[in-house]
């Protein structure tokens, strides 16, 4: 199954923490939270008639985002074309984190059945997330 989600990637931030004692609750920061949101339901829309994955799967992400605005027009056309790959922060790790939590329970049961992963990078003018899902 393949999946393209058109929102702007977002890493997962350092969770916060309140309270005081043994009472400390700890929660994602609001611009996590509103991505993981807003993915899910968007995963909600596209899961709609199909049966989530329960068993084994393989996962490949590719996550496309924007081309910084500080740039000329060549090394725009350069990164938009995939010559030039994003090797700025955020890093891969936290948009893999960010994005497998807030699929979780509507792709598939649990992140536990992800056993294998293949995630990137990429610039381009429409910010998206592709996956790609299948079962092993």
């Amino acid at each position: 199954m393949k999946l393209i989600f058109n929102i702007e990637p977002q890493q997962q931030e350092r969770p916060r923490a309140t309270g005081r004692g043994k009472f400390i609750r700890m929660y994602d920061p609001p611009k996590t939270a509103k991505f993981k949101r807003e993915l899910k339901q968007l995963a909600r829309l596209e899961m709609q008639g199909k049966t989530k994955y329960e068993n084994a799967i393989s996962v490949t992400i590719r996550f496309f985002r924007r081309v910084q605005k500080s740039i000329s027009k060549r090394e725009h056309a350069r990164r938009t074309q995939g010559h030039v790959r994003p090797i700025v922060k955020p890093d891969l790790d936290n948009y893999i984190k960010s994005t497998l939590d807030a699929l979780n329970g509507v792709i598939w049961t649990d992140d536990a059945t992800v056993v294998e992963l293949n995630a990137s990078k990429w610039y381009a003018d429409n910010p998206r997330i592709e996956i790609e899902v299948k079962e092993t």
